[in-house]
């Protein structure tokens, strides 16, 4: 059960409106890495997870990111509100769909089921959660360079800090697991070729042999079939 608290996780405020910045705030709300997709994603994973201490953090991150959603909305809706007669306004997404947020990216795109990534085992999910964090971020980080005054930023900057904690604690829970670094994570054991790395490079440069090398690795420079 939720309950809706009449308060913002942090403040919103917007200096001057800005519908054209607005346009670019979308992709955070139903865009492929916004905060409806982050908590979608959290919410559904947190029912596959038979860890009692994963799956609730799960769902807090979640209800987060809900919070988050409606932070961007607040933006969105901050930005379009009592500017729909400047030339701004109808060149914009909001012309013909109405001030405020709409469940669109930046482009005009619907937000689609799709963006969720999630499956049946808590380790991959963690770690399709930490692409998903960092997708965001990057997002945010975009923003913030175009946003066009500072209590925008601030709010951004705001939402860029959380997304970097998420990345935190999905990393504490693999270690948690001793999976943070452990490639093998699956059930079913991988082949004799798991310690092979070929060379597929034909301009004659070796770079990659400095990061797949013995005793990790083993160096095939002119591979065969294998098997």
């Amino acid at each position: 059960m939720f309950f809706h608290k009449k308060q913002l996780m942090s403040a919103v405020t917007v200096d001057e409106a800005n519908p054209r910045f607005a346009q670019l705030l979308l992709e955070q709300f139903g865009g492929a890495t916004g905060e409806l997709t982050a908590a979608l994603q959290y919410w559904v994973q947190s029912f596959h997870c038979e860890n009692a201490e994963i799956k609730d953090m799960l769902q807090d991150i979640a209800i987060e990111e809900f919070s988050h959603l409606e932070m961007v909305g607040k933006l969105i809706e901050m930005h379009t509100k009592n500017v729909d007669q400047t030339e701004a306004y109808k060149s914009t997404l909001f012309a013909v769909r109405g001030v405020g947020p709409h469940l669109l990216d930046s482009q005009g795109q619907a937000w689609s089921a799709a963006y969720v990534n999630e499956g049946g085992d808590v380790v991959r999910d963690l770690r399709a959660n930490i692409g998903a964090e960092a997708g965001a971020r990057q997002t945010y980080e975009e923003l913030i360079k175009l946003a066009p005054d500072a209590g925008t930023k601030k709010t951004l900057h705001f939402l860029l800090t959380r997304e970097i904690s998420h990345t935190q604690m999905f990393m504490n829970a693999l270690q948690a697991m001793g999976k943070l670094t452990d490639p093998m994570f699956g059930n079913i054991k991988p082949d004799s070729t798991v310690d092979l790395f070929f060379n597929l490079s034909s301009d004659g440069k070796d770079g990659a042999t400095a990061l797949n090398s013995e005793p990790t690795f083993k160096y095939i420079a002119d591979p065969t079939p294998q098997g």
